[in-house]
């Protein structure tokens, strides 16, 4: 082999090293976009839901003011602190930021 062959295969072989590290981390950055943060449900105002409920396709189609199916991200420990609020824990399907 020669040594512009090795120095090819060295360089496409850190390419797609560098693309999976890449991957990866961006992967880890999205599970921990909502580290701090809890689903609170029954507080909010129509249409401002940040997600799907059993009633609804996704953000912003919640129909009735203090749903208690819609809710939104807050800071931990905020939600248990507000009247009529209650957290819960709902897989989100929003697409993740890239």
């Amino acid at each position: 082999m020669s040594k512009s062959n090795i120095a090819i295969r060295t360089a496409i072989a850190s390419l797609v090293t560098l693309s999976a590290v890449s991957f990866a981390s961006s992967v880890l950055a999205a599970d921990d976009e909502h580290a701090n943060e809890e689903q609170c449900a029954g507080i909010i105002k129509a249409g401002k839901n940040d997600c799907a409920t059993a009633h609804n396709a996704c953000h912003s189609h919640a129909e009735k003011d203090a749903d208690p199916m819609a809710w939104i991200y807050v800071p931990k420990g905020t939600c248990e602190r507000l009247v009529g609020a209650h957290v819960v824990k709902v897989k989100d399907p929003t697409p993740k930021k890239s």
